[in-house]
């Protein structure tokens, strides 16, 4: 008989208020709002467009799609379902690649933001190299343990940062209002129009489009989810309406209360409250809410290292990568090589980065726009996903029928290659052009290439096994 390996299970640990505050957590990420909110009113236009014409048509994708292919992997086993291994290999890996660059920009918001729980004067310690890197050393370590422990554990670290993200955005919004309506405002509809120079603002599109993912994380922990096919589509749809409500809040009240031309992409939020909370006579409160915001910092970190390292872990059980990725622990039955490799990665493009830009917020934007790349590649083949569905000449309606997915993915799919495109431009923070554009069109050509060489080389090898497997009778 042929010998048979049994697959590693996971824990169903995720039940419906944990996806709402998961999404939450992902999607609402307070830490991209200061780089958008600094180009300017002009924003609001495109946080509009963005919900309509790519984060709706994002959460009409993920409801389908999850449906239809339920089980563990997201983005990596939609595209391998629909267009073929190689397309779901670079689809999970590209999904993974991205979040080994935006984890260390989380790890520096989070260092640019939790100087402000010392109180006042420890500000200029989120600019200091040396502090920044053994910082964000140690939130990443604690971030590793913690999910290897297992999402039973690890999912409260998300849950907290839901709830951080509430509260700091509530005190954020309620300080605008306080504000607005006891001093007015300064800002006119002459801020709300394209600028004469939309270099800078081209950019803050595919940041938009980058905040607004995250609606597809819970389907790659599909095997993690309580009941996936009644849970996942309630969770979706609140947690894209609060993401949105608070992002397009938190944006017009960051250009209430500091002037674009003085925000700060790492401490951005805080200088708003500090800001305000001094106008109206409770600086007190800042402190409180630089750790409040820490927590959902924390919590976005958690949730997108947990989330993505389940991509390699995957490919490790499908031999395109590695076979040791796709071990579980043996006590917490949780992909700890994965999430182990993942976190080291994280930290040397992090070093590398320090090393070549000399400066703390042009690495983090340089780091962001390379993130923003490679992540919305995947969301090219979950909307191109769409339209072929919809487009099978044996079409069996699924969630949804066959016009809402052609709306949603062409819609998705424009929006997407118009993301992808605009993060090339440079944004305001960086100062060198050229660097800046080498580093962009080197990293996207080097991640692809090694999506390349990893599914070829461990893709021979699976074959290979297939043809042993057959042949061992016993």
């Amino acid at each position: 008989m042929t010998v048979a390996q049994e697959q590693p299970h996971l824990k169903r640990v995720l039940g419906r208020r944990d996806l709402v505050l998961l999404f939450v957590v992902a999607v609402f990420n307070l830490n991209v709002l200061p780089s958008i909110a600094a180009n300017g009113g002009v924003t609001v236009w495109l946080w509009l467009i963005s919900l309509l014409l790519f984060f709706w048509p994002q959460g009409i994708a993920v409801i389908e799609l999850a449906h239809r292919y339920p089980g563990e992997g997201g983005v990596y086993l939609w595209a391998k379902e629909v267009f073929g291994d190689f397309h779901g290999f670079l689809s999970g890996w590209c999904y993974w690649t991205n979040n080994m660059m935006y984890v260390p920009t989380v790890m520096l918001y989070f260092v640019g933001v939790s100087v402000f729980v010392l109180g006042p004067g420890h500000e200029s310690l989120a600019d200091n190299r040396v502090f920044a890197m053994a910082a964000s050393l140690v939130l990443l370590a604690l971030l590793v343990i913690l999910n290897v422990m297992g999402l039973g554990v690890g999912k409260w670290i998300n849950n907290l940062g839901g709830i951080g993200t509430f509260v700091a955005a509530a005190l954020l919004m309620g300080l605008g209002i306080v504000i607005v309506s006891k001093f007015g405002t300064t800002i006119s509809w002459a801020d709300f129009q394209v600028p004469k120079d939309p270099r800078f603002v081209l950019n803050s599109f595919g940041v938009i489009c980058f905040g607004l993912v995250g609606l597809e994380l819970a389907s790659i922990m599909g095997d993690e989810i309580e009941n996936p096919q009644k849970t996942l589509p309630g969770a979706v749809a609140w947690g894209g309406v609060l993401s949105g409500f608070l992002y397009i809040g938190a944006t017009m009240t960051l250009l209430v209360a500091v002037d674009k031309n003085s925000i700060s992409v790492l401490q951005g939020i805080v200088q708003a409250v500090n800001h305000m909370a001094k106008q109206v006579q409770v600086g007190w409160m800042v402190a409180p809410f630089a750790f409040l915001l820490s927590l959902s910092i924390a919590g976005i970190g958690s949730a997108w290292l947990g989330g993505s390292a389940r991509i390699p872990f995957v490919a490790g059980l499908d031999s395109y990568m590695p076979a040791w990725l796709g071990r579980i622990h043996p006590k917490y039955a949780t992909p700890y090589a994965a999430l182990i490799v993942h976190a080291a990665v994280s930290l040397i493009l992090v070093a590398v980065n320090f090393l070549s830009t000399g400066n703390v917020q042009a690495s983090f934007q340089s780091l962001l726009s390379l993130a923003v790349v490679l992540q919305l590649i995947p969301f090219l083949y979950m909307f191109g996903a769409l339209l072929k569905i919809a487009f099978d000449d044996g079409f069996v309606r699924g969630h949804y029928g066959k016009g809402t997915l052609i709306f949603a993915g062409i819609s998705g799919l424009v929006t997407t290659t118009l993301g992808i495109a605009l993060a090339f431009f440079p944004a305001q923070q960086i100062k060198s052009v050229w660097s800046y554009e080498v580093w962009m069109v080197g990293g996207t050509i080097v991640f692809i290439g090694l999506a390349a060489f990893f599914f070829f080389v461990y893709g021979s090898r699976k074959a290979a096994r297939k043809l042993e497997a057959r042949s061992t009778v016993v």
